[in-house]
């Protein structure tokens, strides 16, 4: 059921709503990174000032810039690691737009959907957000202690939060959040299990922009495949 529902979601990726998702989703993420760096890096150099007094030295005047380069560097490779769930919580907002395609093509005659409240999904896509970054810089620890098994780590965690995510969004549309909670706890396995191979394309660069799109549309398959039953 999980590989059926990948591949129709597969099938269908190039449907002009997924790729105004897509476009979306990239777009606010650049910008919301660049905007954290930008005000980063102005902090520092706020606080470090022109001059600045190191012990044994005396006055430098190129502390500023030393701590400006190495900090910019320092976000680019966070950037690296913090894009892709960004991204994911950034897309989730919009996701409804691909589960409606995916009814509209796959399973026609619905009933119309429960529309999720603005401010309910801009609350929804924070505590996502929140929720992916601090997971997955917390990962960064067990990445060290146990590198050999870094990926499936990442993997794992990855799908348990992808899959969590966008199986709730898409039952949420049917039957509500109350609901949605009962389903993902039923066939907790069967979500986790397909939020990994959500999670797998995540170590693909450009690859892993895609991620959020087929999980949602995969994920709203798996919702309707596990209610037929």
């Amino acid at each position: 059921m999980i590989f059926a529902s990948f591949f129709a979601a597969l099938g269908q990726v190039g449907d002009p709503r997924f790729r105004r998702v897509l476009l979306i989703g990239i777009a606010l993420t650049v910008a919301l990174l660049a905007a954290v760096t930008a005000a980063f890096l102005g902090f520092l150099q706020w606080s470090v000032g022109e001059e600045a007094t190191l012990p044994l030295i005396g006055e430098v005047t190129w502390l500023k810039d030393l701590i400006t380069w190495s900090s910019l560097g320092l976000m680019l490779v966070l950037s690296v690691f913090l894009m892709v769930p960004v991204a994911s919580a950034i897309t989730s907002m919009f996701l409804d737009d691909v589960a409606a395609a995916v009814e509209d093509r796959h399973y026609p005659g619905l009933p119309p959907a429960i529309p999720t409240p603005f401010f309910d999904a801009v609350r929804d896509t924070v505590a996502f957000l929140g929720v992916i970054i601090v997971a997955n810089l917390l990962a960064l620890v067990l990445y060290a202690f146990f590198a050999p098994f870094a990926l499936f780590i990442f993997w794992g965690l990855n799908g348990f939060l992808l899959g969590r995510e966008y199986f709730t969004l898409a039952a949420m549309r049917r039957v509500g959040r109350d609901r949605a909670k009962v389903l993902r706890q039923k066939h907790f396995l069967t979500i986790w299990a397909a939020g990994v191979l959500m999670a797998v394309p995540l170590s693909v660069p450009l690859l892993n922009l895609v991620v959020p799109i087929l999980g949602a549309a995969t994920f709203t398959h798996i919702y309707h495949r596990l209610t037929a039953r």
